[in-house]
């Protein structure tokens, strides 16, 4: 009886308006228990914000703005200008296979949660072990190499008004450590994180429609059609303009990764099984309009391709703002705009990473998974793993001071791992039949298979071209070590793997035996029932 009282107390204390949200959240978690897993964060989040975190990460146009400082040497702007056609088109096809995966299974686990229940139960384990290593990695790189051109930017805009200044390595970790540490902090607040979401979304895109209208308007002179469409740089010392294009798209590439960071907010958003592709797409869709109509806006205004190669800033893109504003300050004010937008992308980037931690940690991926599965009661947020994580990237940031193009290479890392961890559920998924899984409401049948295939198709030639070095001769002081960063990786992977993943990882067998233990448990914490 008293249950029954406590019942109708909540049932009363739930509004008409509250209730269609209720019986969302209430499924919502049910799936959630059906897949071996407690509700342990607040659902907060609207597709919106949602959208806001998937967008704010990848951000296009922040990428070629980043990026621009080599994109130029390897093609110039027919790279960047095509380079980026190619990369939507591809881009379009990894977001179909990652929505339906995200629609089918909608896990804050992602990749590693999908390959565990599609691989054959021999290898589902250490498919998802590995996956989710290698997604997490990736994310560390991917947050490592936001600080950095963030830090470049800032320092920059120091050197472009105090013209004697001489730029050293430790100016720009000092910079990154700082922009770190800043976007730590936002983080720490679970409450505020849908706000901050929406707030940097609204950020870049207001910074790109200014810039869009500012820059072109203030040009003394403008490029003609040719210089922009079909005007190719190859500065690179490769002979064929084919290879010295190919190892150009890192650049291109970069503007479009991480298309799996909403993902791992799919228990933080009601729907996630509807909202999680939406944001998805949209961030596809919303990143290559803004970076395209950028890249033919900034080339147009250019008045020097030369000066922006040899500028003392460091970052071309501000050379190109001073070069057409003709004024210093106005410069700065621009480029404190890309600023503050590379701000916003390393909070998404560190919510992302630190979510991929804590799902990760509850299944036992990784070491001190008891500590670092935990989710601050009132913070509502899972504060160990994203301190560790960050600990992690502030410490990356200090391998710029031994080796620029060490840390270069473990930026291309960065993209080729994350397409690992996309490919590897990918092939479980042909591998066992594509109509062999209950679908989501996102599915795109035979379209989702050739999007399968082109993934799987790119994340091929990525990792064998993105080897290459970018420049010729090769020296000790150009030479792409991607591959070490592979060897590195592996390595830790495998001695984790043997020294204690293999026994204690919870995998396919262990959570699905959980689920009937689940089943009788409150899935659904009362804060988020009553209202």
């Amino acid at each position: 009886m008293a249950d029954e009282k406590n019942d109708m107390t909540i049932e009363r204390s739930v509004s008409d308006d509250n209730m269609a949200e209720l019986k969302s959240i209430d499924a919502d978690a049910l799936k959630l228990a059906e897949m071996g897993y407690q509700q342990d964060l607040k659902r907060n989040f609207s597709v919106w914000s949602v959208l806001g975190i998937g967008f704010s990460l990848t951000n296009s146009w922040w990428g070629i703005s980043a990026a621009l400082v080599t994109g130029i040497n390897s093609g110039g702007p027919v790279l960047i200008i095509y380079g980026l056609i190619l990369m939507c088109l591809i881009s379009i096809c990894v977001g179909i296979s990652l929505s339906e995966l995200a629609s089918a299974f909608p896990n804050a686990g992602g990749q590693y949660f999908w390959a565990n229940e599609l691989a054959p139960r021999k290898y589902a384990n250490f498919a998802s072990y590995l996956t989710g290593w290698v997604a997490w990695a990736g994310s560390m790189f991917t947050s490592a190499s936001v600080a950095l051109g963030t830090a470049s930017a800032a320092v920059g805009c120091y050197q472009l008004a105090h013209p004697d200044f001489v730029i050293q390595p430790w100016h720009l970790v000092v910079a990154y450590q700082v922009i770190n540490a800043f976007a730590f902090v936002f983080n720490c607040y679970g409450r505020i994180l849908p706000t901050v979401a929406t707030v940097a979304l609204y950020t870049s895109l207001i910074s790109f429609f200014v810039t869009l209208i500012v820059v072109p308007a203030r040009a003394p002179t403008h490029q003609d059609a040719v210089f922009v469409f079909a005007n190719f740089v190859n500065n690179t010392g490769w002979a064929s303009n084919g290879i010295a294009f190919i190892v150009g798209l890192i650049n291109t590439n970069y503007a479009f990764a991480c298309l799996d960071c909403a993902t791992h907010m799919a228990e933080e958003v009601h729907k996630p099984e509807k909202m999680i592709p939406i944001a998805i797409m949209g961030t596809v869709a919303i990143g290559f309009v803004t970076a395209w109509f950028y890249s033919v806006s900034m080339f147009f205004s250019m008045q020097s391709l030369e000066d922006l190669f040899n500028t003392l800033t460091g970052v071309p893109i501000l050379q190109l703002y001073y070069q057409a504003l003709s004024n210093t300050a106005g410069a700065i004010f621009l480029e404190t705009m890309i600023i503050a937008t590379g701000v916003g992308c390393l909070i998404a980037s560190h919510t992302w990473q630190s979510r991929l931690c804590w799902s990760f940690a509850r299944d036992r991926g990784v070491p001190f998974a008891g500590f670092l599965s935990h989710v601050h009661p009132k913070l509502d947020v899972p504060v160990q793993a994203h301190f560790v994580s960050c600990v992690i990237v502030g410490a990356l940031g200090c391998l710029y001071l031994g080796s620029y193009t060490a840390f270069n290479s473990m930026v291309t890392g960065c993209i080729v791992l994350l397409y690992i961890s996309y490919a590897i559920p990918v092939t479980c998924l042909l591998i066992r039949g594509r109509d062999n899984i209950v679908h989501g409401p996102f599915w795109m049948g035979p379209a989702g298979l050739v999007s399968n295939c082109v993934l799987l198709t790119w994340t091929v030639f990525t990792f064998i071209m993105y080897s290459f070095p970018s420049v010729q001769p090769v020296l000790p002081n150009n030479m792409n070590y991607v591959s070490a960063v592979y060897g590195v990786v592996a390595s830790i992977i495998a001695v984790d793997w043997f020294a204690r993943g293999r026994k204690h990882y919870r995998g396919q067998a262990a959570r699905h035996e959980h689920v009937t233990f689940l089943r009788g448990q409150d899935v659904v914490r009362e804060q988020d029932v009553v209202r």
